[in-house]
């Protein structure tokens, strides 16, 4: 039966020291600002910035939580973010996604000063990802390998199956155990005998969006298994891209649902925010 990694309890643990490191900048009278922007009504994404302002107050973060009608054109909303990427209390900009159809997505990100792009998805930060230069990484990936890390699973030389290639979780994720040594292979919904390529994991993070895809089939004995999945079944219970009852009694390590990956997303979104104050504030 597979260790449950435990999500929520890391995610309090983690968030303890950047309380202090918030405390520590506080006696130099700076407070790490982040501004979150929250297009139309979407009730996933209204929970999403819910969290992410209960968290930022806990912590001492100042936070803006920026809300616009579903109508807004494009061009408002580009100017929203010229106005801050020049406000000097807003270390960090996250606009929330989905955005509504109007708006082309890549251009907001491509608008955000990458010092201020606290998500990791502006091109110049997933260029340094690339380059094993990192200073933004997507907050998802960044929160897998700080489990991995705390529950001291040995990413080198390993075989790491990544199912889902998004600029979100997918291709980030491939980069950071590309970068701990671990042997790599992506699929994706073109790829050909998917049981066969996962069932040789000993590390398997799955981000495809399909609730209970990941059976126990899909799955080698003693593999840890990272479920990224946040999905609502008939009833509206929330579960993961794996069937994690019939998977779990397979694995060493396994992250649930909710509890899992879900709270370090948000942490990881802290913690960065207050590194971009530190880098704008402090040049560190």
């Amino acid at each position: 039966m597979g260790t449950r990694i435990n999500g929520r309890e890391l995610a309090e643990t983690m968030q303890v020291e950047i309380k202090k490191e918030v405390e520590e900048l506080a006696e130099k009278n700076i407070q790490p600002g982040l501004a979150v922007l929250l297009v139309g009504e979407d009730p996933a994404s209204q929970v999403y910035v819910r969290n992410k302002e209960t968290t930022a107050k806990k912590l001492g973060i100042y936070s803006q939580i920026l809300r616009y009608e579903e109508t807004i054109t494009e061009k408002q909303l580009l100017e929203e973010i010229k106005r801050l990427n020049g406000d000097p209390k807003i270390h960090g900009i996250l606009v929330q996604l989905p955005l509504p159809k109007q708006i082309d997505e890549e251009k907001v990100i491509l608008t955000i000063d990458p010092k201020k792009d606290v998500d990791g998805f502006h091109p110049v930060n997933m260029g340094k990802l690339l380059t094993g230069d990192a200073t933004m990484i997507p907050c998802t990936p960044y929160g897998i390998m700080k489990m991995l890390e705390a529950y001291s699973i040995d990413v080198d030389g390993k075989q790491a199956v990544v199912v889902g290639r998004s600029n979100i979780v997918g291709k980030p994720v491939a980069c950071l155990l590309l970068e701990k040594n671990a042997t790599v292979t992506v699929t994706h919904s073109h790829t050909q005998d998917l049981k066969a390529i996962t069932s040789q994991a000993d590390i398997l993070v799955v981000a495809i969006g399909k609730g209970h895809f990941i059976t126990k089939d899909y799955v080698k004995d003693g593999a840890v298994v990272i479920d990224v999945g946040m999905n609502r079944n008939a009833q509206g219970k929330l579960i993961g891209d794996v069937k994690f009852d019939e998977v779990e009694p397979k694995t060493s390590y396994i992250t649930p649902v909710p509890k899992g990956v879900g709270p370090m997303t948000i942490t990881m979104l802290m913690q960065q925010t207050v590194k971009a104050c530190k880098i704008q504030e402090l040049g560190l």
